[in-house]
């Protein structure tokens, strides 16, 4: 009994000397800076405020840049789109009307058309595989144009909250062609 109290405060001591370990966090970027590298991200589950992040500094720790967007999430199923709003810095949800619905489209055919003189706005859900024309009212129409364009999700390693040790872009990497 005695020898595995030993064991066990010096497993604790070793434990302590080996530092703080970092976090992963995971999310989808709403805003991306290439000069200052600032990602701006919702958390997944859509956890809010936003946070902001400084990409590492080299460029091996990073992989490809992140693309940002406000479309958060498509589900045709029930006619919902959630985007997020930086002008109230709140996800909003928007029931639509389809005008026009393409299925098993595998390829985005595109950025997002908003098309104010038809009144409506065309984009992809790529994880139902489809292409949505939609409705839209004045104040949609409104909206930036990126905000009917999905951010990539990227996943970061940090030990200080507001600084990324490593990021990886998930929506852009392909891990099938990873080595290993």
């Amino acid at each position: 009994m005695r020898k595995s109290t030993l064991a066990g405060i010096a497993a604790a001591l070793a434990l302590t000397g080996c530092g703080r370990l970092g976090q992963v966090e995971q999310g989808r970027v709403v805003a991306y800076n290439r000069q200052t590298r600032q990602v701006t991200l919702i958390r997944e589950p859509g956890l809010l405020p936003p946070v902001t992040i400084e990409a590492p500094t080299n460029p091996d720790e990073m992989g490809p840049a992140p693309a940002a967007g406000g479309l958060m999430r498509v589900d045709s199923k029930n006619r919902r789109i959630v985007i997020y709003d930086p002008a109230t810095g709140a996800l909003r949800t928007i029931q639509y009307t389809p005008v026009a619905e393409r299925h098993n489209v595998l390829k985005s055919p595109g950025p997002p058309v908003v098309d104010r003189a038809r009144k409506t706005i065309t984009l992809y859900a790529a994880k139902d595989r489809s292409a949505i024309t939609f409705a839209a009212s004045d104040e949609l129409l409104a909206l930036p144009p990126g905000t009917w364009q999905a951010g990539d999700v990227v996943r970061y390693y940090f030990k200080d909250p507001g600084r990324a040790l490593r990021l990886m872009n998930v929506t852009k990497t392909d891990l099938s062609k990873a080595s290993g």
